[in-house]
């Protein structure tokens, strides 16, 4: 079964199954349709299955285009009946893994694809889990599922993990230019997983599950625990009257031992709000306490406050309260040039100002309409960049590259810039976290 799943792999004569269809499993499936593969997207949203087999697009980074041509040459369809699972050579899982309230991991999403792999597993079908999530997953949740269908991994089907690593809006660094960890049950799993992926891009195989798990988690707590240190530079320099930007400007010109990160109103997405969180619940279970974890993610969860804080000061030198104050907060997005709000430190401020009584109003032009989130209530989101001074201050939470900064810091009476815009702009009206 091994030899003829490899040859049928090498040969792009595989069928293919991505279950989910979101920022990770559209790309990888446009990615691999591209590449021969007959692919079939599984999704339970409707509107998704609809909007793909129209040849359209919801993600920014996967042109519709592609999706068209891809679904009219039979590349490419999406399903919501999972029972077309049986038909496929290969399942990759590629399903949310939120945090609850408790900063446990919610896992119900991989559980439920796992339910729908088990109801339709056949000899020799090879199942990848890509969800982020805690190390021991793949071989302690997963693997029982499949197994009590009484086929065995290694002999009769396989089964390995390889993390996402999908940047949303990044030009640079897409899905093929970034290599891919995949890690198996057995030699043969990780072989399997590794001809897969190899389509596409480079694969660096390590030797397990468990592995190719915490690869995924020490990526993102790397990247928290450092936005988090400068998080609490950028306060410290606060406190000594200095420009943090011009600091991290500077240490970035050395070579060597130094790697830049930027502080900002907090951290959002589907990933570095929530992944070391997975590695640290995991670490509670055998009385491990991560002490830099958690205070990373209490030192960036408090950026949000910062921000509102400096809103304040911003008025309080116009001799205004923030009380009744208009504030235009621009971005809803968590990060630049891209439409996702998950996690979005924007919606963090935003909340916090309407609570202390701010007549909020937003302008992101990848969000018209900001629903589906935590915000607690109905934002009033302007359409165009006509009459900014009618606002008490203006805050840049999300840098998106086409805002038009020039009229901004024209007609805007205070700004209050959370992301470094206006770099190299000297300005009374700026005011710096």
């Amino acid at each position: 079964m091994y030899k003829q799943l490899l040859e049928k792999i090498s040969a792009r004569t595989s069928k293919i199954g991505i279950m989910g269809q979101g920022y990770v499993g559209l790309p990888l499936s446009v990615e691999l349709s591209k590449k021969g593969f007959g692919i079939t997207g599984f999704e339970v949203d409707e509107y998704k299955v609809k909007m793909i087999n129209s040849g359209q697009s919801y993600v920014g980074d996967v042109s519709a285009d592609d999706i068209k041509e891809l679904v009219s040459n039979k590349q490419f369809n999406a399903t919501a009946d999972f029972e077309n699972l049986s038909e496929m050579d290969v399942v990759i899982i590629c399903v949310p893994t939120p945090l609850r309230k408790s900063k446990n991991p919610d896992v119900s999403y991989i559980i439920e694809a796992s339910k729908s792999i088990k109801k339709t597993l056949r000899k020799g079908q090879l199942i990848i889990l890509e969800s982020t999530t805690y190390p021991g997953t793949t071989d302690e949740l997963v693997l029982p599922m499949l197994e009590d269908t009484g086929l065995n991994v290694s002999v009769d089907f396989f089964l390995a993990f390889s993390p996402e690593r999908i940047d949303p809006s990044n030009k640079k660094f897409g899905i093929k230019d970034t290599p891919k960890v995949v890690g198996g049950l057995c030699k043969k799993c990780t072989e399997l997983a590794a001809a897969v992926y190899s389509s596409f891009t480079k694969v660096h195989k390590v030797s397990s599950t468990q592995a190719a798990e915490m690869v995924k988690l020490l990526e993102n707590t790397f990247r928290a625990v450092n936005i988090a240190l400068v998080n609490e530079v950028a306060l410290m320099c606060d406190k000594l009257g200095l420009n943090v930007w011009e600091i991290i400007e500077a240490a970035a010109t050395k070579p060597f031992g130094f790697m830049p990160f930027y502080p900002g109103p907090g951290i959002g997405g589907h990933c570095i709000p929530s992944d070391p969180h997975y590695l640290s619940w995991k670490l509670k279970t055998l009385n491990f306490y991560s002490r830099f974890i958690e205070l990373a993610g209490e030192l960036n969860s408090k950026m949000p406050e910062y921000v509102v804080a400096k809103v304040a000061d911003a008025l309080n030198s116009k001799a205004k309260a923030l009380k009744n104050s208009k504030v235009l907060v621009f971005g809803a997005a968590y990060k630049k040039d891209i439409a996702d709000i998950r996690e979005s430190p924007a919606i963090d401020v935003m909340n916090l100002l309407l609570e202390k009584g701010v007549r909020v109003s937003y302008y992101d032009p990848y969000v018209p309409v900001v629903q589906n989130c935590s915000c607690r209530w109905a934002l009033s989101s302007i359409k165009n960049l006509v009459g900014l001074n009618k606002y008490d201050v203006a805050v840049v939470v999300t840098d998106h590259t086409n805002i038009d900064y020039k009229k901004v810091l024209k007609e805007s009476n205070i700004i209050v810039d959370a992301r470094n815009a206006f770099k190299n702009t000297k300005s009374n009206k700026i005011v710096r976290i």
